[in-house]
C-alpha cells in the first residue's frame, strides 16, 4: 500500500485509535507524541530509515493479523512523517490541541524521543547553535511542565497555562528554522581553494615584468 502525502480525517482518527489500542498500552505513543516524534526525525541531523523510527512507536511490537494490515498501518504512519515534513517545510501548525493543563507534554516526550535516535548529532548542532539550545530549553518546558531558574537545586516554576499555549504557537516557526538548518548542514560545500604563490624569483603576475619577490611578494 502506497503511503498518502497526507492523512484525511478519518485516516487520522483510525491512527489515533490504533495507537490508543497497541500502542499506549505498552508504553508507546499517543497521537501527538507521534506528531512530535516525527517532527523530529524530519528535522534530525540525517535521516533515519522506517525500520529504525518505527519500532519505538509501539513500545512492545504488536502482532497484525496479516501483512496487508501490517502494511496498511506503516503506511499510515509513512503518511503522517509525510504531513510534518511538509509542515516544516512551510510553517504551517497542524494539530489542535485540547484545553488541557499539560497541553503539548506528550508532542515534547515524543520530539525527545526521537532526538535520543541520534543524540550525538543533535549534540554537535546545540554545541554550535545556541538558538537550538534556547528550543530545546522550551520543549524541555512543555514535557517537564517547569521553568528551571540560575540555580540547578532549586525547585523551578510550573509552566502556566498561557505559557504551554505560547510555546505551542512557536512550534512551526522552530521547526522551520531546524528544517532549513538541515538543509544547510546537509548541502555539500566546494572547498576554497587558494591561488598557488609564485616561487620568488618568478615573474610576477601582475604583469609588471618584475621578479614576484621584488614586486608584489616584497
Amino acid at each position: 500500500m502506497k503511503a498518502p502525502s497526507f492523512l484525511d480525517d478519518a485516516q487520522i482518527e483510525r491512527l489515533s485509535d490504533l495507537l490508543d489500542q497497541r500502542a499506549v498500552p505498552f508504553k508507546g505513543f499517543n497521537l501527538e507524541a507521534l506528531d512530535g516524534y516525527l517532527s523530529a526525525l524530519v528535522v534530525s541531523p540525517g535521516d533515519i530509515p522506517p525500520e529504525e523510527w518505527q519500532p519505538a512507536v509501539w513500545g512492545t511490537p504488536p502482532r497484525w493479523a496479516d501483512a496487508a494490515e501490517r502494511e496498511q498501518v506503516e503506511a499510515l504512519l509513512q503518511g503522517h512523517w509525510n504531513m510534518a515534513s511538509q509542515r516544516v517545510r512551510f510553517g504551517e501548525a497542524e494539530a489542535e490541541h485540547p484545553d488541557e493543563l499539560d497541553v503539548g507534554r506528550d508532542w515534547a516526550f515524543g520530539f525527545f524521543r526521537a532526538v535520543e535516535l541520534r543524540e550525538t548529532d543533535w549534540e554537535k548542532w546545540l554545541d554550535e547553535e545556541d538558538w537550538i539550545d534556547e528550543i530545546f530549553v522550551r520543549l524541555d518546558q512543555l514535557a517537564s511542565g517547569e521553568v528551571l531558574g540560575e540555580d540547578p537545586e532549586a525547585p523551578g516554576t510550573p509552566v502556566s497555562y498561557r505559557e504551554r499555549l505560547e510555546i505551542i504557537a512557536g512550534l512551526p516557526g522552530m521547526l522551520a528554522d531546524l528544517h532549513h538548518h538541515r538543509i544547510d548542514a546537509l548541502t555539500p560545500r566546494e572547498p576554497i581553494r587558494k591561488s598557488a604563490t609564485p616561487d620568488r624569483n618568478d615573474p610576477c603576475p601582475c604583469g609588471s615584468g618584475r621578479k614576484y619577490k621584488k614586486c608584489c611578494g616584497a
